[in-house]
């Protein structure tokens, strides 16, 4: 069916995962709870992460062509489903694009240290930072994704890199003054369950998402079937350790109160360095910055790559438009879907910041993905319970645990956080981009389709 290159190693698989999942944005997210984040991350591994790496693991190798989850689900329910699935899952990126990219810029500001942090709450300087790197990482996997692969491999670096140096400064102010937040075991613990905290929990479970975008690329990839079983479990490691570590050291550096929702790591190494009173360190801050800068510019790219296979595929089996299942005589790349995917997200690069702060604009933009990407995951963690070739307890627990988990992020997605602006506006955002994105699925889906001549 495809006519894609092989391109895809062991090692770029691993760089995929790390630069796709792992967010040291949601450092600062669960920064904000306290002590009690360490122990909600370990629960989100163990109801979310690992329900769905048994669950992608198995369907990998049950079907590792190209279009990932588009395949599972057409496979267990049919092709109607399989393209809502698909579109969901295609939707919520051209909504994740903006966010990613929002608290990109705001980090981003930090790079040319304390004269230019005011430009993280700049609408100007922030829309454009977002769209010039929107195209440079489509126009990069534009080429190929021989070349594009670099540009989250890098993005690899940019991730775990930065992470590496805040946990390494953190335990040297642990060791020479304490944490700045104290780190007691009834801490962990957290004082009260409300709505806001298991929105924020919800945030957790999302950040632990997408294991899956990588069988997307399936046809793209050397040896799929073993690659994809290797990549999870490598990557899976740093992905957990990545997490619980650089929480504690956020920790560590800052009191849960002051952390930054959209630029905290910056924030943080700034008062470490301080802390620590050593001059050299003085740069820290804006080194980190500009690695988080380069990581997110990865994660951009690897799911524009991603997920441009999703209607790549619906078009070769003519349920979108067959244009978009054309490839690039020169680069070999679903370009028109490339295209598409960048124009779309252009918009609502400009739309999330009309009207509300960087800082609403951003969480509305977060709720809004996590509903519209959790869809799709009720599809693959069902297309588990349906397809899975060896009926025992540990995948029936393990099904339903996740399927369980993704039904109650998706719920507690809608709640706003305590200190938005304007509460009305955030859930008319997240209402209406969901049911309008879904409802513009549920048509295509439905709607007469011309077949393909035979």
């Amino acid at each position: 069916m495809s006519r894609l290159p092989r391109v895809m190693t062991l090692r770029d698989v691993v760089l995929f995962n790390i630069t796709a999942i792992v967010g040291l944005r949601w450092l600062t997210t669960a920064g904000r709870i306290g002590p009690a984040s360490l122990a909600l991350w370990v629960l989100a591994m163990v109801i979310f992460f690992l329900p769905s790496a048994m669950a992608v693991r198995e369907l990998s190798d049950i079907d590792p062509g190209e279009g990932g989850l588009y395949r599972w689900v057409t496979r267990a329910f049919g092709p109607r489903h399989g393209f809502i699935a698909g579109w969901g899952y295609w939707v919520n990126n051209l909504v994740y694009y903006p966010s990613l990219l929002l608290t990109s810029a705001a980090i981003f500001a930090y790079v040319g240290g304390p004269g230019f942090v005011h430009l993280a709450e700049n609408k100007g300087f922030i829309a454009a930072f977002s769209l010039a790197n929107l195209w440079i990482a489509l126009g990069l996997n534009l080429i190929g994704l021989r070349v594009g692969k670099w540009v989250q491999n890098l993005g690899a670096y940019g991730t775990w890199l930065p992470a590496a140096i805040f946990v390494a400064l953190a335990a040297w102010s642990l060791v020479a003054h304490g944490s700045a937040t104290p780190l007691t075991a009834p801490a962990l613990l957290p004082s009260r369950l409300d709505l806001p905290l298991l929105s924020l929990f919800a945030t957790m479970t999302f950040a632990f998402a997408g294991l899956e975008l990588a069988p997307t690329l399936g046809d793209e990839i050397q040896d799929p079937v073993a690659t994809l079983r290797r990549g999870i479990v490598l990557s899976g490691i740093g992905i957990v350790a990545t997490y619980v570590l650089g929480t504690a050291a956020m920790l560590v550096a800052l009191p849960a109160e002051t952390v930054s929702i959209t630029n905290g790591l910056p924030q943080a190494t700034a008062a470490l360095s301080q802390r620590l009173g050593a001059p050299w360190l003085a740069p820290a801050a804006a080194l980190i910055a500009a690695l988080i800068t380069l990581g997110n510019l990865g994660g951009v790219g690897a799911w524009i790559a991603g997920t441009a296979r999703i209607p790549f595929v619906a078009g070769l089996d003519h349920v979108l438009p067959p244009a978009f299942g054309k490839v690039h005589p020169r680069w070999q790349t679903p370009h028109v879907a490339l295209l598409v995917q960048g124009a779309v997200a252009t918009l609502f690069i400009v739309a999330g910041l009309a009207g509300s702060t960087v800082r609403d604009a951003y969480l509305a933009l977060v709720d809004t993905t996590i509903v519209l990407f959790f869809i799709p995951y009720l599809y693959l963690f069902a297309a588990y319970q349906r397809l899975h070739r060896v009926r025992t307890l540990r995948a029936a627990v393990g099904g339903w645990v996740g399927l369980g988990a993704v039904a109650l992020s998706i719920a507690l997605a809608f709640v706003p956080a305590a200190d938005v602006a304007n509460p009305v506006s955030f859930e008319l955002k997240v209402v209406g981009g969901v049911v309008g994105f879904m409802g513009i699925g549920w048509w295509l889906a439905v709607r007469p389709r011309s077949r393909p001549e035979t």
